[in-house]
C-alpha cells in the first residue's frame, strides 16, 4: 500500500473548518480537469487567478463542489500517489496535481472569505443588483501618433485603450515616411560599389497619368510589383523599384481645357501655346503630388531618389534623341493615311484612347457640339443612278453623310447582276462627279445585302485599302472641327457631320434616291477621353515603321531572352505582331513632346509638307540647320518646326532606358538595364510592352527586361468591366479608409460624368456597395489583391472578400500582442536561431510548417504564383493560431522550466518568422509588429524591410514528428465533428482507442495537447481495445487504426441518432462502391499511375474503416435502448 502524499498549502490555512469540509468532494475531478487550458493565467495578489485571452474566464462557485482532501488539522493538502488503474503517477503528475489545487484553494479562500464579508447584506445585494444598469460598453479612444513625419514611429504601448483593436488607420501610420527618409528603398551595393553576391532584381514602375486619379488596377499593379521587390530586398539582393509619372499628352490637356472653360470660358487659343502650356504645369504640379501621395498611401517601395518624369528635361532629351535617330535612318517616315480623328479634341488619337460603343439597333446617342442626341444603330438604303443606262445601283451605309466623299462602287467580279456594269460609272446626286464601278472581291461579299458597296477612301480604313487597290480618288470631306468641307459643295459646306446625316436623307428621298432604313447592330468608335464619335480622317502624319522591329521583337521571346506569363499573353504577342501594322506617333496637341523635325521652306518653290523629303529632323535648330544646309546645297531656305507633339506612347516606350539615363552612358544605365522585369495588365502588351522591346532593341542593342508578367484586369463582383457611369469603379483609397454610400454619390459629382448619368451610376454604387465600402487598411487590400492574381484575364474584385482580409490583420495583431504577452517583458531570444532538443512535438510540428511553408512561398514567388504563395502564408498564420499557440499555454504555463523555455523560444521563431513571410504582401503591420519583438543579439536590421526572408531549413524538416502531430489534430477534429454532432458542450468523454503501437504512443503521450485543443472536453482517455470502450458511446474513425469514441448515453436523442448514423452509412458505402467499381475497371491497371493508385487504395480503406466505424456507432445506440 501507497502513502497518500501531503502538500502544505499556506493559504488553506485561511479557510474555515466549517468550509474546508466542503472541499472534499470535487478534489479528483479538478485534477484531471482543464477546463482553463486556451487561456492566459496570472496571479493577482497570489489569491486569484485570471484568465485572460478574447475573453475573461474565472473559476465559478461550482467549482467549490469538489475540492482536494485537506487535512483538516495540518491544512495539507493529501495527494493519491496511484493512478486509476493502479499505476504510480510520475513525479511530474504530483506536481501538477499538487500545482493545480493549490490554485483551486488559493480561489476557494478567496470565495470564502468574501462569502464571510457578505454574508449579512444578502438582502441588501439584491437589492442593489436589482437597481444596476447595465454597463456600457466604453468607446474605443482615438489612437494619437505623436511621430514626427519622418522619423521612426513612436510606438505606443499596446495596453493603450486606444490600440485594444486592431485598427488599420493606427498601426499603418508613420512607417512609410520613416523608410523613405532612411533610404531603405534605394538600392544597396557592396563597398566597392557593385551589385551585391545575391543578385540584382529591379522594375521600372508603369508611369501612371500624373494628373489622373488612382483606381484599383494601379493598386493590383502595385501590390503585385511591390511584393516581388520586397520580397528580394529581404533576399539581400541589390534592389531597385523605380518610379515616375506620365505627362499623358491627351488626358491631361483635355482636363486642363475643360477647368479654364468652366472657369473662365477661354480656349488653349485664347491663351496662346506657350501661356497655355503653362497653365498645364501648374496643373501638373499640383496634381502630381495628389497621385504621388496617393501612391505612397499604397506603402510602394519605390526609390523616390530616381523619380522620372516623362516631360522632364532629361527624358525630353532622350525622347529627342530617339527621334532623331530613328527619322534619319528611315524608321520615322512621313505619311497621308487615315487616323482615329477626335473632333472634340482636334487631334488624332491611338487605339487605346477608343473606346468601343455596341448597339444592337436604333440608338440615340449623346454627342459633344450637339443639342440633341444623335441617331446611331441605322442602315440606309439609297440608288445611285448608273450612266447612261435607265439603271440604279443600291448600296446600304450606316453613315450617310460620308458619301460626299465616295469615289466609286464596288462589285463582285462573279457576281452575274452586274457583270454588265464593269467599267460603267454612277453619277453622284448632289456633286458633278462620276464614280467608277469596280470589280474587287476582297471589299465585296456578293451574297451579302445588294452586292454593291459605296467605297469612301478617305473615311474607312477598308475602303482606303480598297482605293489604293484601284487608285481611286482620296477625297476628304471634313475639317478637323467636323465640318463638312468645300469638298461637298457650297450647299453644305460648314454644315456639322450629323446635321449633314439628316439632311442627306431629306435630299435624297425628295430625289427619289431614298430606298429604306433598318436597324443595324453595330459599334461605334468613341472618343474615351471626350465622349466624342471617332472620324476616320486622312491626315499627314509622323508614322514609325514597324515590321522590321516586329521580326527583332519576336525573335527575343522565341530565343528566350523575354519571358512572357501567362502563355496566353505570349501567344498574343505573338498573333499581334506578326499583323503588325505602322505607328502613328503625331498628335496635334499642345501638350507634349514637340515633334523635332523642322519643315524646309525653299524660296521660290511650293512643296508639300506631305512630302517627308522637305523635312529635316534636329536634336536642335542649329543641327537641323546644319543637316539642311547639306541636303539643300545652295539653295535659300527658312526652317518652321512641326507643330505636332508626339504619342505619349513614344516617349513611354524609351521608359526602361530613358529613366536611366540614356543615351548617356551612365552608371544607372550599366548596372540596371536591362532590368529583370517590367509587370503590367494584359491589356497593353501590344501598347505599351511591345513598344518598349521594339524601341529597347533598336536603339540600345538589347531587350529592355527579361521578364514580362501580365496580370488580371479588375472588374467588379459581378464580373462587369469598371466604369464611371456604371458607378462600380473603385478607389482604393475609399477601400483603405473606407467611405460611406452617400460619400460616394457626392464624388460622382466631382467629375465630368454627364448629369444625364449621375443617377445610373449611384444605382450602380448602390448595387455594388450597398452600405458603403468598409475600412479596410492598405495590407488587406494588397494581400487581397494578390490572393487574388490566379493567371486569369479578369478579376471580379468583392470588397467583401478584402474586408475578410482585414479579420485576418486582426488575427495577427493578436497573435502577436499575446505572444508579447506570454513571452513577457523580460524575455530574451537566443543569438541565434535553430533547435535546442528540447522541442515538445507540437513545437517540432510547427516548426516542420514553418520550413515547407517557407520553401513553399520561396518557391511560388519565384515563379510568380501569389495564390499559392498567400494561401500558404495565411494557413500557417492559422496553424501558429489555432493550433500553436493553444497548445503551448499548458507548455508555457505548467512545464518544466525547460518546457517553457523551448515552447517560449518556438513561439518567438514562429512570430518572427511568420512576419517576416508576409512582410512583401503587407508591409506595414509586418513592420509595426515585428519592431515590438524583442530582437537578438546578432539582428542588425533595424527595419523588417531589409530583414532576412524566411528560407527552407533542413533542421526544422521532422517529418516523422510532423505525421505524429498531424494524428493529434485528426483525432482532435473528429472529436470535436462528434461533440458537434451530438450537441455536447461541456464535460464530454472522449477515448481514443488503437492497437497500432505507435499511434498509440502518440496519443497516449499527446493526451493533454488534445485536451488543450477542445473545449467541450475535462479529459480523455487513451486505451488499446475497444473493449476498454464503455457502453453507450458512439464511434469516429481517424484512420484504419484509430477510432474516437464519445460518451453519448444521458446525452442524446438515440433514435434520431441512429438514422443520422445510417444514412452516413449508406453514403460512405455508396462511395466505397464507387471506389472498387473504378479499382475493377478494364483499364485501371494499365492507365493509372502509381500515385493514383496510392491515393484510390488510401481512400478505399478508409471507407471501409469509416463503414466499420459506423456500424460500430449504430449498434452501440441500440444497445443504449434496451
Amino acid at each position: 500500500m501507497h502513502k497518500w502524499l501531503r502538500i502544505t498549502v499556506p493559504v488553506a490555512s485561511s479557510l474555515s473548518l466549517s468550509f474546508k469540509s466542503q472541499l472534499r468532494v470535487f478534489s479528483r475531478q479538478l485534477v484531471t480537469s482543464r477546463t482553463f487550458l486556451g487561456y492566459q493565467r496570472k496571479y493577482i495578489d497570489n489569491t486569484s487567478l485570471q484568465l485572460q485571452s478574447q475573453q475573461w474566464r474565472f473559476f465559478s462557485m461550482s467549482d467549490l463542489d469538489s475540492l482536494p482532501p485537506v487535512d483538516p488539522k495540518t491544512g495539507e493538502i493529501i495527494v493519491n500517489p496511484l493512478k486509476e488503474d493502479g499505476s504510480e503517477k510520475t513525479a511530474k503528475e504530483i506536481e501538477k496535481e499538487k500545482k493545480k489545487a493549490e490554485k483551486l484553494l488559493k480561489f476557494a479562500a478567496k470565495q470564502a472569505k468574501k462569502k464571510a464579508t457578505t454574508a449579512n447584506s444578502d438582502s441588501a445585494e439584491k437589492k442593489d443588483k436589482k437597481s444596476k444598469k447595465k454597463k456600457e460598453v466604453e468607446p474605443v479612444p482615438d489612437f494619437v501618433d505623436k511621430t514626427v513625419a519622418g522619423e521612426k514611429k513612436i510606438l505606443v504601448s499596446l495596453d493603450d485603450p486606444a490600440l485594444k483593436a486592431y485598427n488599420p488607420a493606427n498601426v499603418e501610420s508613420s512607417w512609410y515616411d520613416w523608410w523613405v527618409k532612411s533610404g531603405f528603398f534605394e538600392p544597396e551595393f557592396t563597398n566597392d560599389g557593385k551589385v551585391k553576391p545575391e543578385g540584382l532584381f529591379c522594375i521600372p514602375a508603369p508611369p501612371p497619368n500624373v494628373t489622373g486619379a488612382l483606381h484599383i488596377g494601379h493598386a493590383l499593379t502595385i501590390s503585385i510589383q511591390d511584393s516581388l521587390i520586397r520580397y528580394n530586398r529581404m533576399k539581400g539582393k541589390t534592389v531597385l523599384f523605380l518610379p515616375g509619372f506620365d505627362h499623358a499628352g491627351i488626358a491631361t490637356q483635355s482636363v486642363v481645357e475643360k477647368q479654364l472653360w468652366a472657369k473662365d470660358k477661354k480656349t488653349r487659343h485664347d491663351f496662346g501655346r506657350e501661356a497655355f502650356i503653362e497653365k498645364v504645369w501648374e496643373w501638373k504640379e499640383e496634381y502630381h503630388q495628389k497621385i504621388k501621395s496617393q501612391i505612397q498611401n499604397l506603402a510602394a517601395s519605390y526609390d523616390w531618389s530616381r523619380e522620372a518624369f516623362t516631360l522632364s528635361p532629361e527624358l525630353t532629351k532622350s525622347v529627342v534623341e530617339a527621334f532623331v535617330r530613328l527619322h534619319d535612318d528611315g524608321t520615322i517616315y512621313r505619311a497621308s493615311r487615315l487616323v482615329n480623328w477626335s473632333v472634340k479634341l482636334n487631334t488624332a488619337i491611338s487605339n487605346l484612347e477608343v473606346e468601343n460603343k455596341d448597339v444592337k439597333g436604333r440608338t440615340l446617342i449623346s454627342v459633344p457640339g450637339y443639342d440633341e442626341q444623335v441617331e446611331f444603330g441605322v442602315l440606309t438604303s439609297f440608288a445611285y443612278n448608273v450612266v447612261d443606262l435607265d439603271e440604279r445601283l443600291i448600296i446600304a451605309t450606316t453613315r450617310p453623310e460620308t458619301m460626299f466623299g465616295d469615289t466609286a462602287i464596288a462589285v463582285h467580279p462573279d457576281d452575274s447582276r452586274y457583270k454588265h456594269l464593269h467599267g460603267k460609272y454612277v453619277q453622284h446626286p448632289f456633286l458633278p462627279r462620276k464614280m467608277p464601278i469596280v470589280c474587287d472581291s476582297e471589299a465585296v461579299d456578293m451574297e451579302f445585302g445588294t452586292g454593291a458597296v459605296k467605297i469612301t477612301p478617305a473615311h474607312d480604313q477598308n475602303d482606303y485599302n480598297t482605293g489604293k487597290r484601284h487608285n481611286l480618288e482620296f477625297i476628304n470631306i471634313f475639317t478637323d472641327d467636323g465640318l463638312l468641307n468645300e469638298n461637298c459643295g457650297p450647299e453644305w459646306q460648314g454644315m456639322k457631320r450629323f446635321d449633314a446625316r439628316k439632311r442627306v436623307i431629306e435630299e435624297l428621298k425628295a430625289n427619289g434616291l431614298y430606298i429604306s432604313q433598318e436597324d443595324n447592330e453595330m459599334t461605334i468608335p468613341t472618343c474615351s477621353r471626350s465622349g466624342d464619335i471617332i472620324e476616320p480622317l486622312l491626315k499627314p502624319q509622323w508614322w514609325v515603321s514597324q515590321g522590321e522591329m516586329a521580326k527583332d521583337a519576336i525573335h527575343a521571346v522565341k530565343n528566350g531572352d523575354i519571358t512572357i506569363t501567362p502563355k496566353s499573353s505570349e501567344s498574343e504577342y505573338f498573333h499581334w505582331l506578326g499583323n503588325i501594322q505602322d505607328w502613328c506617333i503625331s498628335r496635334q496637341l499642345w501638350w507634349g513632346h514637340r515633334c523635332p523635325v523642322y519643315f524646309v521652306s525653299i524660296e521660290g518653290q511650293e512643296n508639300s509638307k506631305n512630302d517627308g523629303e522637305f523635312w529635316i529632323a534636329g536634336r536642335t535648330l542649329e543641327e537641323a540647320q546644319e543637316k539642311a544646309n547639306i541636303k539643300f546645297v545652295g539653295k535659300k531656305f527658312t526652317l518652321e518646326q512641326d507643330e505636332d507633339v508626339l504619342d505619349t506612347w513614344f516617349s513611354s516606350g524609351l521608359w526602361p532606358f530613358s529613366t536611366l539615363g540614356w543615351p548617356d552612358k551612365t552608371k544607372d544605365l550599366e548596372t540596371f538595364y536591362p532590368f529583370s522585369m517590367l509587370e503590367t495588365g494584359w491589356d497593353i502588351l501590344f501598347f505599351w510592352v511591345s513598344r518598349m522591346i521594339f524601341l529597347g532593341i533598336k536603339l540600345t542593342g538589347s531587350v529592355p527586361f527579361k521578364e514580362v508578367f501580365c496580370h488580371s484586369l479588375v472588374r467588379d463582383a459581378q464580373g462587369r468591366k469598371m466604369s464611371k457611369s456604371l458607378g462600380n469603379v473603385v478607389d482604393p483609397l475609399d477601400v483603405i479608409r473606407g467611405i460611406k454610400l452617400e460619400d460616394l454619390h457626392a464624388k460622382l459629382l466631382l467629375g465630368n460624368l454627364d448629369p444625364r448619368e449621375v443617377e445610373k451610376a449611384k444605382a450602380g454604387q448602390k448595387e455594388s456597395y450597398p452600405n458603403g465600402i468598409p475600412q479596410c487598411g492598405t495590407d488587406a487590400m494588397r494581400f487581397a489583391l494578390c490572393a487574388y492574381t490566379t493567371g486569369g484575364r479578369d478579376i471580379n474584385l468583392d470588397i467583401l472578400r478584402v474586408e475578410g482580409y482585414r479579420k485576418f490583420c486582426n488575427k495577427i495583431y493578436q497573435a502577436t500582442k499575446f505572444a508579447l504577452m506570454r513571452l513577457g517583458e523580460n524575455y530574451k531570444p537566443p543569438s541565434s536561431e535553430g533547435l535546442s532538443g528540447n522541442e515538445s512535438l507540437v513545437e517540432k510540428w510547427i516548426l516542420h510548417k514553418l520550413t515547407t511553408t517557407s520553401k513553399i512561398v520561396n518557391e511560388a514567388l519565384d515563379k510568380r504564383d501569389f495564390l499559392n504563395s498567400t494561401s500558404a502564408i495565411y494557413e500557417f498564420w492559422y496553424m501558429i493560431c489555432d493550433v500553436y499557440i493553444e497548445n503551448s499555454k499548458y507548455l508555457i504555463q505548467e512545464g518544466t522550466e525547460a518546457q517553457q523555455k523551448s515552447a517560449k523560444d518556438t513561439l518567438y521563431i514562429l512570430i518572427d518568422n511568420a512576419l517576416r513571410l508576409i512582410h512583401p504582401f503587407m508591409p506595414l503591420i509586418s513592420e509595426e509588429m515585428w519592431q515590438r519583438l524583442p530582437k537578438r543579439s546578432t539582428e542588425r536590421s533595424e527595419t523588417i524591410v531589409k530583414a532576412a526572408y524566411p528560407i527552407y531549413e533542413s533542421e526544422y524538416d521532422n517529418l516523422k514528428a510532423a505525421k505524429a502531430y498531424d494524428l493529434v489534430l485528426d483525432i482532435t477534429n473528429k472529436a470535436r465533428s462528434l461533440l458537434a454532432e451530438f450537441t455536447i458542450l461541456k464535460n464530454g468523454k472522449v477515448f481514443v482507442e488503437s492497437q497500432h503501437e505507435d499511434s498509440f504512443e502518440t496519443a497516449k503521450s499527446q493526451q493533454d495537447s488534445i485536451v488543450s485543443l477542445i473545449k467541450a472536453i475535462d479529459e480523455v482517455t487513451v486505451v488499446r481495445d475497444g473493449s476498454e470502450i464503455p457502453d453507450g458511446c458512439v464511434l469516429r474513425s481517424v484512420n484504419p487504426e484509430v477510432n474516437v469514441h464519445l460518451l453519448v448515453k444521458g446525452h442524446v436523442d438515440i433514435d434520431a441518432e441512429i438514422g443520422k448514423a445510417e444514412k452516413k452509412l449508406e453514403k460512405v458505402s455508396k462511395t466505397k462502391s464507387g471506389i472498387e467499381s473504378t479499382m475493377g475497371s478494364k483499364d485501371y491497371e494499365s492507365k493509372a499511375n502509381d500515385q493514383a493508385k496510392e491515393a484510390t487504395r488510401l481512400r478505399l480503406e478508409n471507407s471501409i474503416a469509416e463503414i466499420e466505424g459506423l456500424k460500430a456507432t449504430i449498434e452501440n445506440l441500440k444497445r443504449l435502448k434496451l
